[in-house]
């Protein structure tokens, strides 16, 4: 990075045609040699794009179609999508514990981490330029 910008990204258009969050945060991690960190998931694809999952939270954002997005209703995560949604967040964690040692003492240890401990490693991480948060929307 020649500029040593912090940066964040949001993957864009989660309701369009062709729109798959996944390739989108594997492409950023191999063209771009970034430590590209889903902390979304997105609910649905595509025109099946109902919201997000915070994978710190563990809520669902689920949008308000009347609305367009700009209104969401915070939920418990559906049902379908609980599984799945621990697997990435278990995965975001052990991304995060690769560059932050209080975290990975925790996560060795097999310690609870609080989503405040993991929020400021997310922001530490990412002023470091050692972590890109990966976002989804529409």
């Amino acid at each position: 990075t020649t500029y040593a910008v912090p940066r964040i990204v949001f993957a864009n258009k989660m309701d369009k045609i062709g729109a798959n969050f996944d390739y989108s945060v594997s492409t950023i991690k191999d063209r771009l040699q970034a430590n590209a960190v889903a902390i979304q998931m997105p609910i649905g694809a595509e025109d099946e794009f109902q919201g997000v999952i915070d994978l710190l939270e563990m809520k669902a954002d689920i949008y308000d179609e009347d609305e367009l997005g700009s209104k969401w209703d915070t939920v418990d995560i559906p049902d379908d999508y609980k599984e799945e949604a621990q697997k990435r967040r278990d995965a975001m964690i052990e991304a995060i514990a690769d560059v932050d040692e209080g975290i990975m003492e925790k996560y060795l240890e097999g310690e609870e981490i609080s989503v405040a401990e993991l929020k400021a490693a997310i922001r530490k991480a990412t002023l470091n330029l050692e972590l890109f948060p990966v976002l989804a929307g529409s």
